[in-house]
């Protein structure tokens, strides 16, 4: 006869980077620095990736996207609750942080910074030999918004009501930038529409 409690559901142990990085948390909320910046360290490089793809390539606005985000999360940190993962909920407040910085720019000065970075591409000669642009450069070139939207939802995995919400703009707006930001990337690589 099979005993009962071998079949009854085994709840899963928590992974050790989860359990670290509460361990961290509760630490810096009880004003451990050192435990703070370990959460810096570990987080830093995959959230200052999302960043930089937000900001077009913009390394100085990344950077400063980051360490904003990273003093918002130093002074909300008392307050999480613990019910996600902290990288996850680092990652949002970055993805927040970047798109509030593209929401105060000026259209005036994404317009210019779109200009420059296309003027900043080598040219294409057509040969079949020539080189192409690179993706990343290709994905900074393009318009605010579509770069987001392609951004969030290809790049970091976020559906259309996700990123709707965040930016305010309806679903189908979202779809539509997102076509749209595929169309030019297609356009400036040089592929077939």
């Amino acid at each position: 006869m099979l005993d009962t409690a071998v079949l009854a559901p085994v709840a899963p142990a928590p992974s050790p980077a989860v359990s670290e990085d509460e361990t961290l948390a509760r630490a810096a909320v009880a004003g451990d620095t050192a435990a703070y910046e370990a959460i810096y360290r570990r987080h830093a490089p995959r959230l200052y990736a999302v960043a930089w793809r937000i900001c077009g390539g913009n390394a100085a606005r990344a950077e400063d996207v980051l360490q904003e985000a990273f003093i918002k999360a130093w002074q909300a940190l008392p307050g999480f609750r613990f019910q996600s993962a902290l990288g996850t909920w680092l990652h949002r407040l970055v993805v927040n942080t970047a798109l509030m910085e593209l929401r105060a720019r000026s259209v005036a000065q994404d317009l210019e910074d779109e200009d420059d970075a296309l003027a900043a591409l080598p040219g294409r000669d057509g040969a079949a030999g020539a080189v192409g642009l690179d993706l990343e450069r290709a994905v900074a070139t393009l318009p605010p918004r579509a770069r987001a939207v392609l951004v969030l939802h290809d790049i970091e995995g976020w559906k259309h009501h996700e990123i709707a919400e965040e930016l305010g703009m309806a679903v189908g707006s979202s779809k539509a930038q997102l076509h749209r930001a595929r169309g030019l990337l297609r356009k400036r690589l040089g592929e077939p529409a």
